[in-house]
C-alpha cells in the first residue's frame, strides 16, 4: 500500500477486489482500480455512482472550499457522459468549526449544486471529537440517464484522438500557491498565475460539454498521480496503447514555475480538473471548439494504438504509483505551522 493518497493496484486486486458482498445482476459496472465509477441498471435505466472523500480546506475560505469540495465529489460521475443528478452528503466535522463558518460552506456547496442540477438527497452531519481538516466527511453522487449515453471508463478505441484539457497539475498548482503562498520564492505575477489555477480545477462542465458534443469514447479525470497516472490507467482499461506528445498539451501559466519551486514531476502531480479523453476522430474538431467556446484550453496530445501500455515522447510511461503532491503538502504545512481551524 502507498504511504499517502489511495492504495495501489496490488493492494486493491489482493485485499478489495476479491470482496465484493452479494453479487447482483444489476451490477454493469463494479470497482475496478483507475475507473472512476460504478454503473447500476435499473430496469433499463443507467444510473452511474461514485463515492468520495469530502475535503473542506478553510485556507481557501469557506466559499470557495465549498465550491472545491462539491465539484470534486461530481466529477468522477460526471465522467460517465450522465449530468450528475443526486448527492448523498455526510459531514464529520472538526469541534472547532463555528455555525456561521458550516453555513456559509453549505450555502456555497447548494448553490453549486443548484447550478449544476443536482439534488441533495440525503445525508449527516455532525461534529465529533477527533476529527481535522481537511478530510470531514464522504459523499456519494450519482447520475441517471440512458445506457446509450454512458461514456464507459474502458471505451478507448483504436484510432481515436487523446485530447487533453488544462494540462498537468493545475490543481496542485493553485492548491499549493493559494493555501502556501509564503513558501514560494516566485514572482508576483507568477504566483498570482499559479494561484488562479484553483479555478480551473473543476471537469464537470467539461465533462458535460464533451459529452453533448458526441463521439467520445472514453473520460477520465486526471487527479491522483496526474497525466501519467490517467494514461496508463486509460490504456489499461481499454487494452490498448496511448501514443502522446507533450508538446500538444496545454501547459497553464505559473505550473512550471511552481512544480520546480516543489521539487515535484508536473506530470505525475494531482490534476483534478483535467480531462483525458478518447474521440472518434471524426468528432475532434467538434469537441475541441465546443470547449474551447467555454475558455477551456485543449490539446489533441495523440492517438489510441493497437498494443499495450503508455509511449510519451518517445518513451515508455509508467504508472507513478505515488503522487508527489502529497509530500509537498506535508512539508509546506509543517513549514507553516499549519493547525487545524
Amino acid at each position: 500500500m502507498t504511504d499517502l493518497g489511495k492504495v495501489d493496484r496490488e493492494f486493491f486486486d489482493e485485499h478489495v477486489f476479491p470482496r465484493l458482498g452479494a453479487d447482483r445482476d444489476d451490477v454493469a459496472v463494479g470497482p475496478t482500480h483507475g475507473v472512476d465509477f460504478g454503473l447500476l441498471d435499473i430496469d433499463g435505466t443507467a444510473v452511474a455512482i461514485a463515492t468520495d472523500p469530502v475535503s473542506v480546506l478553510p485556507g481557501l475560505g469557506f466559499e470557495r472550499a465549498g465550491r472545491f469540495a462539491l465539484d470534486f465529489v461530481l466529477a468522477d460521475v460526471a465522467v460517465s457522459g450522465l449530468p450528475p443528478s443526486h448527492l448523498a452528503i455526510t459531514f464529520t466535522l472538526p469541534p472547532t468549526i463555528s455555525d456561521e463558518s458550516f453555513a456559509t460552506l453549505w450555502e456555497s456547496m447548494h448553490a453549486e449544486a443548484e447550478d449544476l442540477g443536482v439534488s441533495i438527497v440525503t445525508g449527516h452531519t455532525a461534529r465529533y471529537a477527533g476529527c481535522s481538516f481537511p478530510w470531514v466527511g464522504g459523499a456519494t453522487a450519482l447520475a441517471v440517464g440512458e445506457f446509450d449515453s454512458v461514456i464507459r471508463p474502458d471505451g478507448a478505441r483504436v484510432g481515436d484522438d487523446v485530447l487533453v484539457t488544462n494540462g498537468p497539475a493545475v490543481e496542485a498548482t493553485g492548491l499549493l500557491t493559494t493555501l502556501f503562498p509564503d513558501q514560494f520564492d516566485l514572482d508576483e505575477a507568477t504566483l498570482s498565475a499559479a494561484q488562479a489555477r484553483l479555478d480551473e480545477a473543476s471537469c464537470v462542465r467539461d465533462a458535460m460539454t464533451a459529452a453533448a458534443v458526441g463521439g467520445v469514447h472514453a473520460m477520465h479525470d486526471a487527479t491522483e498521480c496526474g497525466l501519467f497516472g490517467a494514461f496508463v490507467e486509460m490504456a489499461a482499461g481499454a487494452d490498448v496503447r496511448l501514443d502522446l506528445s507533450t508538446a500538444e498539451i496545454p501547459i497553464r501559466p505559473g505550473v512550471r514555475e511552481t512544480c520546480e519551486a516543489l521539487g515535484i514531476d508536473p506530470w505525475s502531480a494531482t490534476t483534478g480538473g483535467t480531462l483525458v479523453l478518447a474521440v472518434d476522430p471524426d468528432r475532434t474538431a467538434d469537441v475541441v471548439s465546443a470547449l474551447e467556446a467555454e475558455g477551456t484550453p485543449v490539446g489533441v496530445a495523440g492517438r489510441v494504438e493497437s498494443g499495450s501500455g503508455v509511449v510519451v515522447d518517445g518513451e515508455a510511461v509508467d504508472h507513478p504509483e505515488v503522487d508527489p503532491s502529497w509530500a509537498a503538502y506535508d512539508r509546506l504545512a509543517d513549514a507553516s505551522g499549519e493547525e487545524d481551524s
